[in-house]
């Protein structure tokens, strides 16, 4: 059954999601970042090659179609990827569930909370694992 893990942050969630996708990534997992708009995956997208100044982490988006162990896309669903999902659409992707992981971003904005307050619900109410990280 699918692990899923919110973390709560208190700072830039795109900035928060690169330092997740970084770790994940060193870890030796295959990550598909799930976004709301092609515009926040093309931001994303951005920011991973600028994030970490020595570091590479190497990742495309959906559309351009290269053999990269990170994709991001937006309305998209991965064929290749099921390893890790980090969603950041706010909404739960009918996919969901073929993937080993999926981490939830719960955003600072008082009124985007209320959708990760929704999925965390949809989740416990189908028994998925769900563990809850508040990141300083």
């Amino acid at each position: 059954m699918t692990r899923i893990d919110f973390y709560q942050t208190s700072g830039d969630e795109h900035a928060f999601a690169c330092r997740l996708i970084d770790m994940v990534y060193r870890k030796g997992h295959q990550i598909y970042v799930h976004t709301s708009t092609e515009e926040q995956a093309k931001t994303l997208n951005e920011q991973l090659w600028t994030f970490k100044e020595d570091s590479f982490v190497p990742h495309s988006l959906h559309s351009e179609a290269m053999d990269v162990p990170i994709k991001i896309g937006f309305d998209h669903e991965p064929e290749e990827h099921q390893d890790v999902l980090i969603n950041l659409s706010g909404q739960i992707p009918h996919f969901f569930s073929r993937f080993d992981r999926v981490a939830e971003i719960v955003p600072v904005d008082q009124n985007s909370r209320k959708s990760a307050r929704e999925n965390y619900a949809y989740y416990k109410e189908r028994g998925y694992v769900l563990n809850y990280h508040e990141i300083s």
